[in-house]
């Protein structure tokens, strides 16, 4: 008859349960990957896929009880990193799409705004245009896996130990919020560079011929050389795309 004790089941479970919770929360909040088109079996086996490839890479933990007060401190640190880790890419996508908010809106885009049931909130055509093309761009410069390695990496830097909430002080995630602004701001600065410049020449020729209604001409000029500045400017997205998140991740490497 087989027979094992409980410390012989923790040591099997211990190295599987808290990254498994940690890889849940990730696989939860990140974008893609944590939209409501992936379902939760598939995060729950990706979750479990990762965590076994990852084994050898794992620093070792030590066996808490499961039914004691440290556990579930450590359920609940498991949980936080992880929201954190995918927050701090969230950050950098919004960041992309306040970039085309802002886009749009110089541009007169911003009129034209939708539901996305994928994020369940408004959406302009410009923000929702710029989020679609971060998401392709983070799947062919292989963010996701920059992303997993950081994962794998956060063990080292918040290992499971007895103070669960340590790594709140070092992280501070509550001062995120402020990169949306500076990195929106930062990428769209060619575009309202490039429509301010539109704007005082359309100023300019409206006190020079006041007879022209700038209003009704304007808007298409406007718009045209928007669109035609976005078609210039997207292919330089790549480089401050991945230098954002990267600086993002840094944080539990």
């Amino acid at each position: 008859m087989v027979t094992f004790t409980e410390a012989q089941l923790l040591a099997w479970i211990t190295p599987l349960i808290w990254p498994l919770l940690r890889a849940l929360a990730l696989l939860s909040a990140m974008p893609v990957l944590g939209t409501r088109m992936v379902p939760a079996r598939v995060r729950v086996g990706l979750a479990l896929l990762l965590v076994l490839a990852a084994q050898g890479l794992l620093p070792p933990i030590a066996p808490v009880p499961l039914d004691s007060p440290v556990a579930f401190a450590l359920v609940a640190q498991q949980v936080l990193v992880g929201v954190a880790l995918g927050f701090a890419v969230r950050i950098v996508f919004a960041a992309v799409e306040f970039a085309g908010e802002v886009a749009g809106l110089q541009m007169g885009l911003n009129f034209a705004g939708f539901f996305d049931p994928a994020t369940a909130s408004q959406g302009t055509v410009a923000g929702r245009f710029f989020g679609t093309l971060v998401a392709w761009l983070f799947i062919v410069v292989n963010g996701h896996l920059v992303v997993l390695a950081a994962l794998v990496r956060s063990f080292e830097a918040f290992p499971v130990s007895a103070q669960p909430f340590a790594f709140l002080q070092k992280l501070q995630p509550h001062t995120w919020g402020a990169e949306i602004f500076t990195l929106g701001l930062w990428m769209a600065l060619p575009l309202i560079t490039m429509l301010l410049f539109v704007n005082l020449v359309l100023g300019v020729i409206s006190r020079v011929a006041s007879q022209m209604n700038v209003f009704s001409v304007g808007f298409p000029i406007t718009l045209g050389v928007g669109l035609l500045g976005m078609l210039v400017t997207l292919p330089l997205l790549e480089q401050p795309f991945t230098q954002a998140l990267e600086r993002m991740l840094a944080h539990f490497q």
